[in-house]
């Protein structure tokens, strides 16, 4: 691996991380050491002594960020990056591998997004960070829990538990480009046995497009509602439920790529982007039984999807070659889940008493009804979409000595899929996959654990819909994942300090890639038709680094950084010519977060953090990229007992990047020639919050 001489190298000679997991604290009687858990394994455990490569970022980190939605946080995380191609990213990429957009295709999910259980993966647009307690990146396929939608790995976003007292927030936020926000959140007890967390929150902003040919500056604006209700209730001394509720409406515009690269466009039918979703999760914890606990988790999210754009990006009357065209994608999407786990627990381990064990058993459902509406389709285009997967896993983790410990773990899934639409298509695969880990760790010290582990994760073929494409680009196959890691964690100073680094390699198979074809139209423009295609194999490989240290009571100081070098090769392009190897899109090879917290005293405090990443290609198809960009965020925050005033800016410096980019010719001012096309980043934001405890 090339390593570059870039502000990562003196990133790396700083006083290093965050409390980038401070999530879930909890203390001990005997030295107050907080006690950072993780919470979307199989059992709660400690961050420091979970052997994979893993960030977690607090509701601290969030708020540090100020960050209204996922795709705000990410910087702060190692090798995760994310895509637009929409008003809100709905895709992210963990270590080079994930999806950058959807159009007509159903598609099966590189990167999972799991909130409060619900599985919004493919649709995480909604991901707000409001009353948002951790947001858990696991980076590296997941096959024994998560399965098919994380085969480079998961994103966990835990929200705020019901409190046994009663307590109340309010948050008021305003910035410029006309951004303001509201939202309340109300928690306690409803009686002895249940208590109970309401959240509400509105937030609106006019964006950052202007629109000069409708002379507006909200066509790519921002609306958007959540409501969020939680139940925890003890229903009997073996029975826990617990039980979440969300209704999140996020109506969205979407104007958002130019002519001329900027921003300010020339829509005369600007585009659209909304979302509304209710779904609902429910946990039962049973613990009647000596030896084992018996936990179900079932959820329903019922989406209604709009995604639409002008595709010509200007008006009529521009040009006397131009054309006038609009795409629309309208979804009902609905998906179901099922899980049924045994855990066992200290009073029968296998094997000598040394092995705790999980066996279980999991049900999904996906069903997707779309209509298309085109501007050179003589009809609307309709499609139905129906995918089950059935999984049954199992894991056990045997202490060899007092110091090794030995995780296995395996999971099988079956997916069928049924699909049709109007262009004649219907397609019924069915792929059989297995997944797993072994893990083997050393817990070297009290403070300090190495491990290796190989998993190997999947993720299932599918259809391309389009009746225009070849027919030997109809169907693409499974890809499969080999991922080979070695990591070592420690505490410092008296745990006022820690380190983590991962190493990784990873082996992909049958690479599931995102490509599209062009039909040139009469009038010399070209229909943009999207599909997905498998190349040969493709490597992964790369390190992970994360670290903090409170060097004083006043200042603390972190970073994460993650290098990265991908490839792929035996793809064949539309011209006939074959990858012999390049790196994989949406795969920068650094990334870097560093900054410092300096509290002067209980009421001032200060953070300054800068964010950095490599280029790197927007697609697999043509070889257009990104720049490297380096961006500084900061915020200034007064604290009395029951309120708090906060200043914030992120991208002081204005820096101006893209974060989605194509290749074609859409511009009839010069003939239709190929040339890049970006959408831009959020550009300069600043802004006040103000807090209120009660």
């Amino acid at each position: 691996m090339k390593f570059v001489k870039t502000p990562i190298a003196i990133a790396l000679l700083l006083p290093l991380s965050q409390s980038f997991a401070q999530a879930t604290p909890t203390t001990t009687e005997e030295n107050d050491v907080e006690v950072i858990t993780v919470k979307s394994g199989y059992r709660v455990t400690n961050i420091q002594e979970t052997p994979t490569s893993l960030s977690v970022l607090t509701e601290d980190d969030i708020n540090t960020r100020h960050a209204q939605n996922l795709e705000d946080v990410v910087g702060a995380a190692a090798n995760i990056n994310f895509s637009s191609g929409s008003q809100r990213a709905r895709y992210y990429q963990v270590r080079g591998i994930g999806e950058r957009s959807q159009f007509q295709e159903p598609i099966n999910q590189s990167v999972g997004i799991i909130v409060d259980d619900i599985d919004f993966s493919g649709i995480g647009s909604i991901s707000s960070t409001f009353d948002l307690g951790q947001i858990e990146f696991f980076r590296g396929p997941q096959g024994t829990q998560f399965g098919a939608n994380a085969l480079a790995g998961l994103i966990y976003m835990s929200t705020n538990q019901p409190s046994d007292e009663f307590e109340g927030a309010v948050k008021l936020t305003a910035g410029n480009y006309d951004s303001y926000g509201a939202g309340i959140v109300l928690s306690g007890p409803a009686s002895d046995t249940v208590n109970y967390r309401f959240s509400v929150e509105q937030y609106v902003s006019d964006g950052f497009i202007k629109n000069t040919y409708l002379n507006k500056d909200d066509t790519n604006n921002r609306d958007e509602l959540l409501l969020r209700g939680k139940l925890a209730i003890a229903a009997s001394q073996d029975l826990q439920i617990d039980i979440t509720m969300v209704h999140a409406n996020f109506d969205n515009g979407y104007d958002a790529f130019s002519l001329d690269n900027d921003r300010t466009t020339m829509s005369d039918q600007p585009g659209f982007d909304h979302q509304e979703t209710t779904a609902a999760s429910a946990k039962f914890t049973y613990s009647y039984f000596d030896g084992f606990d018996l936990v179900s988790i079932f959820s329903i999210a019922d989406s209604d999807l709009a995604y639409g754009y002008d595709e010509d990006w200007s008006y009529q009357g521009l040009h006397p070659w131009e054309y006038s065209s609009t795409d629309h994608y309208l979804r009902d999407r609905t998906n179901v889940t099922a899980e049924f786990r045994v855990v066992s627990n200290d009073k029968n381990k296998l094997f000598a008493n040394t092995t705790d064990w999980v066996i279980g058993a999991y049900f999904k459902q996906d069903s997707e009804d779309l209509k298309r509406q085109y501007t050179y389709l003589s009809e609307d285009f309709l499609s139905e979409f129906t995918a089950k997967n059935t999984a049954f896993f199992a894991q056990f983790d045997t202490a060899l000595t007092q110091k090794f410990t030995l995780t296995s773990g395996i999971r099988y899934e079956q997916r069928d899929t049924d699909y049709d639409n109007t262009q004649g298509i219907a397609f019924t695969p069915s792929d059989s996959m297995v997944g797993g880990k072994l893990v083997l760790a050393y817990q070297m010290t009290q403070d300090a654990m190495t491990y290796a582990a190989i998993h190997k994760g999947f993720k299932a073929g599918s259809v391309n819909s389009s009746g225009s494409l070849p027919n030997e680009q109809r169907v693409f196959q499974p890809e499969y994942l080999w991922n080979y890691e070695l990591g070592y964690k420690t505490s410092l100073f008296n745990d006022n300090a820690y380190f983590r680094a991962a190493a990784f390699y990873m082996k992909r198979d049958d690479i599931q890639i995102s490509s599209y074809h062009l039909n040139e139209r009469e009038d010399g423009s070209a229909e943009f038709i999207s599909y997905w295609d498998n190349a040969a194999r493709g490597h992964n490989y790369g390190v992970e680094v994360e670290a903090s240290w409170q060097a004083s009571q006043s200042t603390q100081y972190y970073a994460s950084v993650g290098f990265l070098e991908t490839d792929f090769e035996g793809y064949t392009y539309a011209d006939g010519s074959t990858e012999l190897g390049r790196d994989q899109a949406h795969a920068p090879k650094y990334q870097f977060n560093v900054g410092v917290n300096y509290q002067v005293d209980n009421q001032w405090h200060f953070n300054v953090n800068i964010d950095g990443k490599d280029d790197f290609y927007f697609s697999d198809s043509h070889n257009e990229k990104s720049e490297s960009v380096v961006i500084l965020h900061g915020s200034v925050n007064y604290q009395q007992e029951s309120w708090q005033l906060k200043l914030w800016a992120r991208n002081i410096f204005d820096k101006e990047y893209a974060t989605r980019g194509f290749y074609f010719g859409n511009d009839p001012r010069d003939g239709y020639t190929a040339k890049a096309y970006t959408q831009l980043a959020e550009p300069a934001l600043f802004g006040v919050t103000f807090n209120h405890q009660f």
